[in-house]
């Protein structure tokens, strides 16, 4: 498995690189978010590690020219700022994790093992629930004939939707699978995305597929 850090501060950079390498990663540094990116287009990393505050280009922006270059690898966003907007902002841009400083290397290499192996898993026939169908292989959603665009965060929690359909999830068991977060403050995070999700999937359609449930969760199901 390739990594890439992308990370100014060298003291973090290289525990993050000696812990990595001794769990048998192949591991690339950039300190600054240009030669992140660079190094991203022109090389292939099972996984990104990316802070947010860079020199020269910030993490944010950093993610969004990946994606928008095609760059697939998940990226587990770094960063010393906790607030639900700075979260939001960190997925938003296209990353698939959020990783709060200072932490803890076994938390780092949970968090590490939970995207390669999500990355390396995500194969498989399509789903479909009523008009609904996703393509795991592709990375695609369309309901009905239309496809919808879906940021990574948003496809996997349809994704996890579509594969317990009609099967009611609290806040708690979405944190953990799809984000890896077991604490409750973090389930403010998943409504902000069930309600970008539903804008996208339902928004226009008479037969509303995604349902609250009233102090426990969410589920995929036909009225």
């Amino acid at each position: 498995m390739r990594v890439l850090v992308v990370e100014d501060e060298v003291k973090v950079a290289s525990f993050i690189q000696r812990g990595l390498e001794g769990e048998g990663f192949s591991v690339e540094v950039a300190n600054d978010g240009e030669t992140g990116v660079t190094l991203a287009e022109s090389n292939r990393f099972d996984l990104i590690l990316m802070d947010i505050m860079l020199p020269k280009l910030d993490g944010i922006g950093a993610i969004k020219q990946l994606r928008e270059k095609g760059v697939v690898a998940p990226v587990l966003c770094l960063t010393a700022k906790d607030t639900v907007e700075d979260i939001v902002a960190g997925l938003d841009s296209g990353s698939d994790d959020y990783l709060t400083k200072p932490f803890a290397f076994a938390e780092l290499l949970a968090r590490v093992r939970a995207l390669t192996r999500r990355s390396s898993d995500d194969r498989g026939a399509e789903i479909t629930y009523a008009d609904l169908r996703l393509d795991p292989v592709a990375h695609k959603v369309w309901r009905g004939d239309d496809e919808i665009d879906l940021t990574s965060k948003e496809y996997a929690l349809l994704e996890y939707l579509m594969r317990n359909a009609e099967q009611t999830l609290t806040r708690t068991m979405i944190a953990e699978h799809v984000w890896d977060y077991t604490f409750d403050s973090f389930t403010n995070i998943i409504d902000v995305y069930v309600n970008y999700l539903r804008k996208k999937v339902d928004r226009g359609f008479d037969k509303k597929l995604i349902h609250t449930v009233r102090g426990v969760g969410y589920v995929l199901k036909e009225d």
